[in-house]
């Protein structure tokens, strides 16, 4: 097998942490090279929209828009338990205060929103902005709240925010599973042999940082420039976990509940596609 795929994964430390080994041949890549590609998980939930990548990070909520092209990969997903996006506000507030009012959101394809409309499907006006602008707009008052995710959840404290809800401690109230953020997807027409190359090489790759959590130090740090190191350090514990390594089957069932309550909700359309090749 001698291939050349495009690969999309954000800079964010999580990703770059899991995805390092891959592109710089630290494991067995099975005959295939990466053309990586890092971009911020909306753009990246775009271009899978289009088929423009080959192997890809994205929304779990951008996956159910994209399951007849693109099948599920079992390692390098952002999926656990304590991990999810925080709907924050400038002064303490309820959520139900919120109907009518002008919401930040990270993206029209974001996990994060998915689960704002599953929470209440009565809000209606999100303004879309990059996921680093959101606890700035909510401060100037340019928006009522907002839905930040990544490392933010550590750092909006320290900008004077009130955190009015959690959507991942709703989402496991709710389902008793744990909340599936972003996951790896590989192009069906790459075929069933190619895929399970990636697979396994992904998760050997997955296993080596975990292993070896210092060697991807210099990468990680110059995609994420602004990031000190306590909050990088505490972003990769918080987001690469065992379902990381492998979604098992707790994780498949948290991804089939939450893609069943969205198509329930008319947020993304119905597919006969398996999730996994």
């Amino acid at each position: 097998m001698n291939h050349s795929l495009t690969l999309g994964f954000s800079p964010c430390p999580n990703d770059t942490f899991m995805f390092y080994p891959l592109v710089h041949g630290l494991v067995d890549t099975r005959g295939i090279s990466y053309r990586e590609r890092l971009e911020d998980v909306e753009t990246l939930n775009r271009l899978a929209l289009r088929n423009e990548l080959d192997v890809t990070k994205v929304s779990y909520h951008a996956l159910g828009h994209i399951r007849d092209e693109y099948a599920l990969l079992r390692s390098g997903s952002a999926l656990g338990r304590g991990c999810g996006p925080l709907l924050v506000a400038k002064a303490p507030l309820d959520p139900s205060d919120l109907r009518g009012k002008t919401i930040a959101v990270p993206g029209r394809l974001t996990t994060a929103l998915l689960l704002l409309r599953l929470f209440d499907p009565t809000l209606k006006n999100f303004l879309v902005m990059p996921f680093n602008e959101i606890m700035d707009a909510v401060l100037s008052g340019n928006v009522d709240a907002g839905v930040i995710i990544h490392e933010s959840r550590f750092t909006y404290q320290g900008f004077g925010l009130h955190k009015m809800l959690d959507l991942g401690e709703w989402w496991e109230r709710e389902s008793g599973l744990p909340i599936p953020l972003g996951g790896i997807v590989a192009r069906r027409s790459l075929g069933a042999d190619t895929i399970a190359a990636i697979e396994g090489a992904l998760k050997d790759g997955v296993a080596y940082s975990r292993a070896n959590p210092a060697s991807a130090a210099h990468y990680i740090h110059e995609h994420a420039q602004e990031m000190n190191e306590e909050v990088c350090s505490a972003h990769i514990g918080l987001y690469v976990n065992d379902f990381s390594n492998d979604l098992g089957d707790e994780g498949v069932r948290a991804i089939h509940c939450l893609m069943e309550r969205a198509e329930k909700a008319g947020i993304v359309p119905a597919s006969a596609a398996a999730l996994f090749i």
